[in-house]
């Protein structure tokens, strides 16, 4: 989470420190994609037990279990670990198209490190009154921000193609997320009811 924070307020030096440290796949994951998935899901399942979110068309406060909110967030983080690491293939794939040669651990630790905001604004949406949306808005705009110089640096794109590689990453990036921000939102606004029913199923089996 440290590591956001240096991205958000001093991005160049942070990501010199990023790519002097040339860390693998297996110790990003390890220390700071997990930390900052499990941080996010854990404050958003607390808001979802404690506050709840408004459901239905006459808006009506739906309060999830201990066991709701722990599905439901296992869910998410799956999710969202899947994300990074098709963002961070389609980094590597696209790095190629513009004659490079770029591995998919530098697409990984680009996007890891790049959605570190995204995943920290996430915690937003344990209050009630918080829109999905707004969290998203602002993560995903802070993430574009640090992916402005993280882009250039770890990837090192022939400086021609440096900004061509940026704007379609953040093409990439901007629709996997708010894709999987739709769906989270409509879902939290009970429009899978089907859904829901499944996470209440696969609760109902947890021992708390």
């Amino acid at each position: 989470m440290i590591k956001t924070f240096l991205l958000i307020v001093a991005p160049i030096r942070t990501w010199e420190q990023i790519f002097r440290a040339q860390r693998g796949v297996g110790f990003i994951l390890a220390t700071f994609l997990l930390p900052m998935i499990l941080i996010s899901c854990a404050v958003e399942g607390y808001g979802l037990w404690r506050w709840g979110k408004w459901q239905g068309e006459l808006p009506h406060l739906v309060r999830f279990t201990p066991a709701e909110a722990v599905v439901f967030e296992g869910m998410q983080a799956v999710v969202l670990l899947i994300l990074v690491f098709v963002n961070a293939g389609l980094l590597k794939s696209t790095s190629g198209t513009f004659q490079g040669r770029q591995t998919f651990t530098q697409g990984f630790r680009t996007i890891a490190y790049g959605m570190g905001p995204l995943f920290l604004l996430r915690c937003l949406n344990a209050f009630k009154e918080v829109s999905p949306w707004i969290s998203w808005v602002l993560g995903i705009l802070l993430t574009l921000s640090v992916l402005y110089h993280g882009i250039p640096k770890i990837m090192d794109p022939d400086p021609a193609h440096a900004f061509g590689l940026y704007v379609v990453t953040c093409l990439l990036v901007f629709f996997t997320t708010g894709i999987v921000q739709l769906l989270v939102a409509l879902c939290l606004a009970g429009e899978f009811p089907k859904l829901m029913t499944l996470i209440s199923d696969l609760a109902a089996r947890l021992p708390f």
